[in-house]
Parts: structure tokens; C-alpha cells; sequence
């Protein structure tokens, strides 16, 4: 059986929800790169960083915090990568204000190179003319669909050339409705 695979996306219609602010210093300071935790790739941090609340409302296993759009994962949340994917994530504590519960930055460890261009439904190429250190990378992709064969042993990854989506295999995507996971909504891929 071919093995699917769906993006992990923001669910933005769960009433009454909480919206995140981009991941900061212990201190509330701003974190110089932000951007780091979406290149599909480890990065060290050595602090616990805190997480202000923009919005307040219920809180969710899954969010997507501020403009960088950074997985925050509630323990539950975290226990099934962690179990399911070690490999391929990394979970860092983070302290989310007003709320004692555990929750996990999510660092998606792997990149892979496996956008499938033909079969999405529109992708944009960027060009030396646009960003001359990002020639190949893509602008957009609408549609998304990715080249299975690609994959290998990845249980979780983001694209290369197009790093917002995190890709989660069928078992992972099943584990985590299974427990009842608010927050996140899939899209296959």
C-alpha cells in the first residue's frame, strides 16, 4: 500500500480560539531568527523561550504562533511526534504566558526535495531577478503535491524551495486525531 502524506496546516475555524505571538526571549525580547525553526533543518537553543498570547481564548494542541508561523504543540500534541518521529523533530519546552501546562516549540528537523510540479495545481519559480540567493525556490505552490518516492523513511519534513508546510505521514495525522488533537487540520499532499 502506498504510503500518504498530508499537510499540517492551521485550523482556523475552532470557535473561540487563542492566537500566538511569535516565540521571544525569556526576557520578551524579540528572537533575532525566528525563521530558523522553518527551514527544515536542527538548530541549538540553549533557553527556554516564552510565548505571548495575542489573542486570548481556548487553548489548543496545535497552533501556529505569529508571523513565522511556529508550531506550539501541546504535551499530547508532543508525545506523538516525539514517539512517532524522533528523528525527524525536535521539541523544545517553551512557556506559554498565563498557562502552566507543558507545551513544545516544534522544530522540524528534515527538508526534503520533493515538490511535485507538474501535479500541483500552480507553482512560481523564483528567479536571480527576485532573490539571487533563492534562484529555484519557489514563490508559491498552490495545490500542493509532493513526489512520494522522494520521501524515503521520513515520517515528518518540510519541502525544500518551500518550507511553510509541515508534512506528516497517514500514522502520524491518524495518531493525532485519534487522541482528539484541536488545532491542526490536514491536507494531503
Amino acid at each position: 500500500m502506498e504510503r500518504r502524506f498530508f499537510n499540517l496546516k492551521m485550523d482556523v475555524y475552532v470557535k473561540g480560539r487563542w492566537y500566538l505571538a511569535d516565540p521571544a526571549e525569556p526576557d520578551g525580547r524579540e528572537i533575532e531568527d525566528f525563521w530558523r525553526f522553518r527551514q527544515g533543518k536542527p538548530v541549538e537553543l540553549d533557553r527556554r523561550l516564552r510565548v505571548p498570547i495575542s489573542r486570548p481564548g481556548a487553548s489548543l494542541d496545535i497552533e501556529f504562533a505569529g508571523a513565522g508561523a511556529t508550531p506550539i504543540l501541546s504535551e499530547r500534541a508532543a508525545s506523538v511526534f516525539r514517539s512517532l518521529a524522533p528523528g525527524d523533530i525536535q521539541l523544545f519546552p517553551v512557556d506559554v504566558e498565563g498557562d502552566s501546562r507543558p507545551y513544545f516549540l516544534l522544530n522540524v528537523a528534515r527538508q526534503i526535495c520533493c515538490v511535485d510540479e507538474a501535479a500541483s495545481e500552480e507553482v512560481q519559480v523564483r528567479t536571480a531577478e527576485e532573490f539571487e540567493d533563492r534562484v529555484g525556490e519557489y514563490r508559491s505552490v498552490i495545490g500542493l503535491k509532493i513526489d512520494k518516492s522522494k520521501v524515503g523513511d521520513a515520517r515528518v519534513f518540510r519541502t525544500w524551495g518551500w518550507s511553510l508546510p509541515i508534512i506528516v505521514d497517514e500514522e502520524i495525522k491518524d495518531a493525532l486525531e485519534a487522541n482528539g488533537i484541536l488545532g491542526g487540520k490536514f491536507e494531503e499532499v
